[in-house]
């Protein structure tokens, strides 16, 4: 009579080359992250680069490939190789085109005297920046840092949810005409406190930015604090139950 031999001695786990490198990036996933996004939120900082050393097309490519994702308004937007790093709106219609339209207004990307504009608003820096940055904090202080509630994250986003719909609403009025490009109100409400440039506009310093600013920083901060934590729970265990399947198919790594 035949011998056979056991089924588990027979059948293991397999153990693939895909296997392999799922585990290894599941132990890695926030150096992947930070590396890849990383680049993602440094792209749009390269066009005015290219745009000084006369590589226009390749300047443009990025323009507009984060066009999909930003209005990319040059009053509300950082200028590099410039004498300021943000200009009035009035400035802009002076060189540009006096309008208000902004399909046209986001066209502009400056000028060799005024420097050229970054691919990506203020606000939109500031909320990307940030969650690269409290990324890194949180790596390093995970094991001390609770995971963020789902409320938590609510009151953090609230703010940039306010603040980005009122520029909306101000915004049909008629760029640079709403209620958000002279603040009055906070005027009327702070009794004329600050200069008239805080109220007024876009620029640095200005309320709007200061704005767009703190609700950016609360944005990039709740985004990491809620969910950072839930990805290394699942990248955590993905690379334990590759590890156990290795084990188990008695192959290294």
């Amino acid at each position: 009579m035949a011998q056979t031999t056991p089924l588990t001695s027979v059948v293991k786990p397999n153990w693939t080359t895909a296997n392999r490198w799922i585990y290894r990036l599941s132990r890695r996933w926030v150096l992947i992250f930070g590396v890849l996004f990383g680049i993602w939120v440094g792209l749009p900082l390269l066009p005015p680069f290219f745009m000084s050393m006369g590589w226009d097309s390749l300047a443009n490519a990025i323009y507009m490939l984060y066009s999909f994702q930003c209005h990319q308004l040059p009053q509300r937007s950082f200028f590099i190789f410039g004498s300021k790093g943000m200009y009035s709106l009035n400035e802009i219609q002076t060189v540009w085109q006096d309008t208000t339209n902004p399909l046209i207004l986001r066209q502009f990307i400056g000028t060799p005297e005024m420097g050229w504009k970054v691919a990506w608003s203020d606000r939109m820096v500031y909320m990307y920046t940030s969650i690269l940055v409290f990324g890194g904090i949180w790596w390093f202080f995970r094991r001390k840092i609770k995971p963020l509630p789902w409320w938590g994250l609510l009151i953090l986003l609230l703010p940039m949810a306010v603040d980005g719909t009122s520029h909306l609403i101000s915004d049909f009025t008629g760029i640079g005409q709403g209620f958000r490009d002279s603040n009055a109100w906070l005027a009327s409400l702070t009794n004329y406190a600050f200069s008239s440039r805080f109220y007024a506009g876009d620029a640095l310093g200005s309320f709007n930015s200061w704005m767009r600013l703190l609700t950016g920083v609360l944005f990039g901060l709740g985004i990491v604090w809620f969910s950072f934590p839930y990805l290394d729970k699942s990248f955590t265990g993905l690379a334990k139950f590759l590890q156990n399947k290795r084990d188990h198919s008695q192959l290294d790594l």
